[in-house]
């Protein structure tokens, strides 16, 4: 088989010819285009024509390049995701650091602001946790000795009282909240002056009025305070809301329900009242009263035996010498018998009241001198003056 050009080159000018005429031709053109501008139109349409050609030619190039790129955004995309993510929980965590503080903040300035309106010296302080035991309403401050804190000072915030210290440690304190079961306050009912005690109910968080009485002047809204009466709390303190009131018809007292008004579960900085109001002294003990004296009982002297006084002067009766007959022993007088009269037996003549009433008759005996036939005993008891004792009596036999 004999192998032959194409038509195009068997026919006509030989190639060279004809590569030389489509280039000077080109030229031409491209001369013609760039200073006359002739080609601008056929250019446009020729490029209108092939510009689907272009692009189908195109597609495979543009498709491997779109798959890259879609991939690789994909990445990016995923990587940006995980930052914002990260800064959004980091932006999350400082706004609510900021939160934090900006509510601290605000507690700290009414603090400040209660601080500078309390009549008594009082130091800022923080809680740093509850007690252990579940039981009570404890918090642990971090305030102790060292900064002065004393047992029984009371713990307050900008609202009113939250409780009393109770335990102290060189660096910490114990505090009882007010609304623990063992905690009681003396407070009177701001409206109309009233004086009670209020006592916590434990994890209630509520406070109640023992011993009220059923018609008490107690409404519903009324705002409780400090007395001021157990010399530990100022007084004028916010305590407590009253949120209801039960009167007990068959009982003896009624029943009212508060409501703290000191956030007692809510913040987290308190102000402890460090200038304890001190109780007066108490009066010192009565002396005993000895002879109109005033002296202690160990400055008594010692008791002595008193002397027996003496006997006051008794009248004495006259003495009736009974009828004897002839022959008969006279009767003879026994010293005791005179004795043993009473002195409350009345006389029963004139006769026998007229020595006691009257002056001595002439020839009668002297007054204070025993009578013929008296024994000495009546004389000497008969005496007036206390000098003599009762050992200085005669004897009965002389």
């Amino acid at each position: 088989m004999e192998y032959s050009p194409p038509p195009l080159f068997k026919q006509g000018a030989p190639a060279r010819v004809k590569v030389t005429v489509f280039a000077l031709l080109s030229i031409a053109l491209l001369v013609v285009d760039a200073r006359l501008h002739a080609l601008t139109a056929v250019r446009q349409v020729a490029a209108t024509v092939l510009y689907p050609f272009q692009m189908a030619a195109l597609a495979p190039r543009d498709a491997l390049a779109n798959m890259g790129t879609y991939f690789s955004s994909i990445s990016a995309l995923q990587k940006e995701v995980r930052d914002l993510k990260s800064q959004q929980v980091a932006m999350a965590q400082a706004m609510q650091q900021a939160q934090l503080q900006m509510a601290e903040n605000a507690q700290l300035r009414r603090l400040m602001d209660a601080r500078e309106h309390l009549p008594v010296r009082s130091m800022m302080s923080e809680i740093l946790y509850d007690a252990r035991d579940p039981s009570t309403r404890r918090v642990v401050l971090d305030r102790g000795t060292r900064s002065g804190v004393k047992l029984g000072l009371p713990v307050i915030d900008n609202a009113g009282v939250v409780g009393q210290v109770t335990r102290v440690f060189p660096f910490t304190s114990e505090v009882t909240l007010l609304t623990d079961k063992e905690q009681a306050i003396p407070v009177q009912v701001l409206r109309n002056g009233l004086r009670s005690v209020a006592y916590g109910r434990g994890q209630s968080g509520l406070l109640d009025l023992r011993f009220v009485a059923p018609n008490a002047d107690i409404q519903v809204g009324d705002v409780l305070v400090t007395s001021g009466l157990d010399g530990v709390y100022p007084a004028g303190l916010a305590v407590a809301k009253v949120i209801q009131v039960e009167n007990v018809a068959q009982g003896a007292f009624g029943r009212v329900v508060c409501q703290p008004l000191a956030g007692i579960d809510r913040h987290r900085q308190l102000l402890i009242v460090m200038s304890d109001q001190p109780l007066p002294p108490r009066p010192a003990a009565e002396p005993a009263k000895a002879n109109g004296n005033t002296t202690s009982k160990k400055n008594l002297p010692r008791m002595e035996p008193v002397p027996p006084l003496p006997l006051p002067p008794q009248p004495l009766a006259p003495a009736v010498a009974p009828a004897t007959q002839p022959g008969a022993a006279p009767a003879r007088t026994t010293p005791g018998a005179a004795a043993r009269t009473p002195a409350t037996t009345p006389a029963t003549t004139p006769a026998a009241r007229a020595p006691a009433a009257t002056a001595p008759a002439a020839g009668s005996p002297a007054a204070g001198t025993p009578a013929a036939g008296t024994p000495a005993r009546n004389a000497a008891t008969a005496a007036p003056t206390p000098a003599a004792p009762a050992a200085a009596r005669p004897k009965e036999g002389n």
